[in-house]
């Protein structure tokens, strides 16, 4: 009798410990490989994501740059103004009368924003399409031979004269005047033919122009 009961035990007692050995039983290797596996996987995507995001940021920092460069072009040459006397400063100086009627160089440049005039030859290039204005003052001293009077030229077009004459004294003369021009239009100031200009430190003879607006 005692050791049936015995024997009872010891059955009972092994289904309980095989019970809770399953309860406890840890993962199988290749459970832990599949998981590994999944994590790199997992990583090497987001790699290729972060990759893939510089790529994109690097393109649209370029494009920006880009874009605000023709940005700055663009505002540059929208930047226009200048003026300029005949005379540097120097001795007195008169020119003409003339038979002829050449342009006249103002050759001291106080202003040249954009630098569309050109001191060399007194000619002004339209960097842009725009409206444009333009003034410019002439004089000598008065002579009963002569006056003095200059016109503004657009390409092969003189458009306004500003003349005066007089039999003493000095004698001056403006005007001013609005013009659409198109890129490489010129604009400058042509001595009427017969007449005479005279500058000294004053700077008596000028011309100077500025775009209003592009268009």
């Amino acid at each position: 009798m005692k050791i049936s009961v015995s024997f009872t035990l010891l059955l009972l007692l092994g289904a309980v410990s095989a019970e809770e050995s399953n309860d406890y039983q840890l993962p199988f290797p290749q459970d832990i490989y599949i998981a590994l596996e999944q994590m790199t996987a997992s990583l090497d995507q987001q790699k290729a994501d972060m990759r893939l995001l510089q790529r994109e940021t690097q393109e649209q920092v370029s494009q920006l740059k880009t874009e605000v460069d023709k940005l700055k072009q663009q505002q540059q040459g929208r930047q226009v103004a200048f003026s300029a006397s005949l005379s540097a400063g120097g001795p007195a100086v008169t020119l003409g009368p003339f038979p002829s009627a050449p342009t006249l160089v103002f050759a001291h440049v106080v202003t040249n924003i954009g630098n569309a005039y050109n001191p060399n030859s007194g000619v002004f290039t339209a960097p842009v399409r725009g409206a444009y204005n333009f003034q410019w003052w002439v004089g000598a001293f008065g002579n009963n031979g002569w006056g003095s009077g200059s016109w503004l030229v657009k390409n092969a077009d003189q458009l306004f004269m500003a003349y005066e004459q007089q039999a003493a004294g000095f004698m001056s003369s403006s005007k001013g005047m609005t013009l659409l021009l198109e890129v490489g239009d010129i604009v400058f100031i042509r001595l009427q033919a017969n007449t005479a200009v005279f500058d000294d430190p004053g700077h008596h003879n000028t011309f100077s122009g500025h775009l209003l607006f592009p268009m």
